[in-house]
């Protein structure tokens, strides 16, 4: 049934981040806005109509995560990266089942949606159970499907799991074109120039997205330094930049690098979060919006992060940019807000999530302002509802969320997961991984 959502404040999230007073988001049976804009100029309307007492605006884009991670969630938490994979999370990995996976992507996809974020961009094994609990839980996904070269692991056959199941199933499917699959080679210091490149080819001839590693950590890709000057260079020595590419994390790039993903239109999932607690460094972000780098923000996993909060990745973000410029307006409010919003559909290569707009998924969150962050009132300077929400407010006051105009949350609970049975079941996988 069609619906019209009224709210005192509609942040459309729209390239200028303008506020709407006043205002309504209508929604259509399949799940898509048809109108936005202020209720007094709205057309006429016969669906279900719903009062809404706060902000209502764009469901967040989280461009990096690693959300079956949940089971794994404080391992390691006081080691470097490198330590970190190879000491507390390869070995307890290698112990997960295919229903573990399911289990903390089940949990993640719980935690996201009650934080405000309708879609992530997921890396990890076990992609079928992912799929099936992200449906479970109703929110949106784009699974970056896990490729690596091991020993017992050889690379081609994930690779071709991938291209058939994008053949069979097609890019994008279930409700709400809620599932796009696409392929998540891990890293250039994981495959072979040769191997990144056939992927990449495989991915622009289905339309897909490519999701992978990139310099996240100082050292990781010393070899690929050496050989080729850079991994942004590798890439595009070996053809994978021409197509749909998100470059994960992407902290220790030169000018250069960011020119030729300027070039390419690659988009860069930028994780303040978790490259803070592994000590990895602080991305350019500044440089790359300067250089017009479509950026969105990534929690990365639930045990480097470690939540799946992307208010709190926004405001960081904001943060680290202004103490790096020595400028606080760096990045404003506003700019924070569309990183999480806009600029994460733009890394995806996606034009219909991210902002609300006709014809775009009813991807929506209501933000509750009964608060102390918006005691100054809802009748406040635009500016400043924006500065509260991005400084004071984030995630805590999530009230309800909607998803291809399904609404998934309910006064802060999920209207489709029993939130203590999901954590119960990751509590049991984490016992028997430590047992």
């Amino acid at each position: 049934m069609s619906s019209r959502l009224h709210a005192p404040v509609v942040l459309p999230c729209d390239p200028t981040c303008g506020v709407l007073r006043d205002a309504v988001v209508d929604v259509a049976d399949d799940g898509r806005i048809t109108h936005v804009g202020p209720a007094a100029t709205a057309p006429a309307f016969d669906g279900e109509r719903r009062e809404l007492t706060g902000i209502l605006m764009p469901g967040l884009v989280n461009t990096h995560a690693h959300s079956p991670m949940t089971v794994l969630r404080g391992l390691g938490g006081d080691l470097p990266l490198l330590r970190w994979l190879q000491e507390a999370i390869w070995p307890n990995e290698a112990k997960m089942t295919p229903q573990d996976s399911g289990a903390g992507m089940l949990l993640g996809a719980v935690e996201m949606l009650r934080n405000g974020v309708t879609t992530s961009a997921e890396m990890y094994f076990h992609a079928e159970q992912l799929v099936e609990s992200a449906l479970a839980a109703g929110s949106r996904t784009v699974v970056g499907i896990a490729v690596l070269d091991l020993p017992g692991m050889p690379w081609r056959p994930m690779a071709e799991a991938i291209d058939k199941w994008i053949d069979a199933d097609g890019l994008r499917f279930g409700p709400g074109d809620r599932v796009e699959l696409g392929y998540g080679p891990h890293s250039a210091y994981m495959l072979a120039p040769e191997v990144l490149g056939e992927l990449a080819a495989a991915a622009r001839q289905r339309g897909a997205l490519t999701q992978i590693h990139v310099a996240e950590a100082p050292n990781e890709d010393a070899a690929q330094r050496a050989s080729h000057g850079s991994v942004p260079k590798l890439l595009e020595q070996a053809g994978v930049l021409d197509g749909r590419v998100l470059s994960a994390h992407s902290v220790h790039l030169s000018a250069e690098d960011i020119a030729i993903y300027a070039k390419h239109r690659v988009g860069v999932a930028h994780c303040p979060g978790s490259n803070t607690k592994l000590a990895s460094g602080i991305a350019p972000l500044r440089a790359y919006l300067d250089a017009g780098v479509p950026v969105g923000l990534g929690t990365d996993g639930p045990a480097s992060n470690d939540d799946l909060d992307l208010f709190e990745e926004a405001r960081l973000a904001a943060l680290l940019a202004r103490v790096t410029a020595l400028d606080a307006s760096a990045v404003k409010a506003a700019d924070a807000l569309l990183l999480a919003t806009r600029g994460g559909a733009a890394a995806l290569g996606r034009t219909d999530i991210g902002t609300l707009a006709p014809d775009h998924w009813a991807d929506l969150v209501h933000i509750d302002v009964d608060d102390p962050a918006f005691a100054t009132g809802l009748d406040a300077p635009d500016d400043q509802i924006l500065a509260n929400l991005v400084w004071a407010t984030g995630s805590r006051r999530v009230l309800d969320v909607w998803v291809a105009g399904e609404q998934v949350v309910a006064g802060g609970e999920s209207t489709r997961v029993d939130r203590a049975e999901a954590q119960a079941a990751v509590g049991a996988v984490a016992a028997r991984l430590r047992g």
